[in-house]
């Protein structure tokens, strides 16, 4: 058996592409599809079969656009009530996918039908003699979803309130099923669990794992109280983006295949009419560069870093709006792909890295940008610092006398904010950029602090909270 691991880093999340070096088995697709077909012809395998651990609720999954496009069988929880035709999936019945084995395993928790998948192949070495870390001549895998993750488990309150504490319960037992489904060198393959915020808990970094080393080291299968560990999951619950809410339901419809080409550039009249009236025109370009200047009525969401543009464009900005992008073609190409992948489809794009000459007749406008030093050199008494990381991160450390607004609520607590100039920060300057942005295209004077809040107790800044330094 061999692993094909596709990553989305964007979203944390893997799905994988499992042959037996002719024919394959999908698991968990996101909804660009093309990545996986790229894998298989670069395997030389035809996909027979696509199976989901869940019905998702961080991304709009491709396993129905691959299934259809290729003929395959589309394997989805017969419990699942779904909108398309699928072959019904019951736990325990195992199929066959070429020469490999493959059985679902029931595993709730991060939902109500969650599926595992445990693979094993007749004709391989043991994962050890193969080398974990090569995902080639594997003996057996096992496929987790969001249940038994890397060091910790899926979260279990994305259904509702009323189920989160039975989730939590769920969860503890399903990954104590799976882990006794195979063997102790299984190598673990999940979903979520690489900055995914389906993850919760003590999420380790590594980046692959067997089962028995995770019943060495996961607080789910260590801890020996299964009401401790529910209490310790339940108070790790952190927010979730807001776009969440639409996943699972258009998924259970069947997502349509994404437009994934860049579409022709707006004419600078159309530009500087969305503008004026107040439509989500996104600039792609460097927050430093957008600070120094900018069409007046654009925000911030620079492209390029890490996980941080998706999440956090799709968890502030109201969902299905009418939407712009604007900055260079291969920035622009690369967010309407990751875009696509939380449906928010086909944005409008202004391509130019050069804001004046897209839009000539709307205003260029700045904001300042600092350090933590600037900060405790010109900041000014009665003027405002703005943390806009989560309220976990505050609880733990924060500037003395700041003020607390996660982004992720800001557009609708902007009247809680003192009249005085705004200094904005987070963790690394990225949710600051968008935060500062927000502000200042509603008239607020800001000044955005761009630098990493670790930096901030060496340059004098008087820090309070449970980890602040003594």
């Amino acid at each position: 058996m061999d692993v094909v691991v596709i990553e989305t880093t964007q979203l944390g999340d893997r799905s994988y592409l499992v042959h037996d070096g002719k024919v394959a088995l999908v698991i968990d697709p996101q909804r660009d599809t093309d990545r996986v077909e790229t894998a298989a012809r670069n395997a030389g395998v035809t996909i027979t079969h696509v199976a989901e651990t869940h019905l998702h609720n961080d991304y709009l999954t491709g396993g129905l656009i691959l299934a259809r496009e290729h003929n395959a069988r589309y394997l989805v929880n017969a419990a699942d009530k779904v909108a398309f035709e699928r072959e019904p999936v019951v736990p325990g019945q195992t199929f066959k996918v070429g020469r490999l084995s493959v059985k679902p395993v029931a595993t709730p928790g991060h939902t109500h039908t969650h599926l595992a998948y445990v693979v094993s192949d007749p004709d391989a070495g043991s994962a050890a003699d193969a080398g974990t870390d090569a995902g080639t001549g594997v003996r057996q895998a096992v496929f987790s979803g969001g249940s038994l993750l890397y060091g910790s488990v899926g979260r279990t309150d994305l259904i509702g309130p009323g189920d989160t504490a039975g989730l939590a319960h769920d969860q503890y037992a399903s990954v104590r099923r799976l882990v006794a489904e195979a063997a102790p060198d299984a190598i673990l393959y999940p979903t979520h669990g690489f900055g995914s915020f389906c993850s919760i808990g003590p999420a380790s970094k590594v980046s692959v794992s067997t089962l028995g080393q995770q019943g060495a080291t996961n607080h789910a299968l260590t801890d020996p109280d299964e009401d401790h560990f529910v209490r310790h999951l339940l108070a790790s619950i952190t927010a979730y983006p807001s776009y969440y809410a639409h996943m699972s339901p258009l998924n259970a419809r069947g997502p349509e295949p994404a437009l994934l080409d860049v579409p022709e550039s707006v004419e600078s009249a159309e530009l500087e009419r969305r503008l004026a009236a107040g439509e989500w025109v996104v600039d792609l370009r460097n927050r430093v560069a957008f600070a120094a200047s900018h069409l007046r009525g654009s925000v911030a969401f620079e492209y390029g870093t890490g996980s941080s543009f998706t999440s956090y464009l799709g968890w502030v900005l109201p969902w299905n709006q009418p939407l712009t992008l604007l900055g260079a073609h291969d920035d622009v190409e690369k967010a309407i792909r990751d875009l696509a992948r939380i449906g928010f489809d086909s944005p409008d794009a202004a391509v130019g890295q050069d804001p004046g000459a897209l839009a000539p007749s709307t205003s260029l406008v700045q904001y300042p940008v600092t350090d933590w030093a600037g900060l405790v050199r010109d900041r000014a008494p009665g003027e405002t610092v703005l943390d806009v990381r989560r309220t976990e991160e505050f609880a733990a450390s924060h500037v003395s006398r700041a003020m607390n607004v996660p982004l992720h609520e800001l557009l609708r607590r902007m009247d809680e904010l003192p009249n005085a100039r705004i200094w904005v920060h987070c963790a690394s300057g990225y949710r600051a950029s968008v935060a500062a942005s927000l502000l200042h295209r509603v008239g607020r004077d800001v000044v955005l602090i761009d630098a990493p809040f670790r930096e901030a107790a060496d340059a004098g800044v008087e820090l309070r909270g449970a980890a602040a330094p003594k």
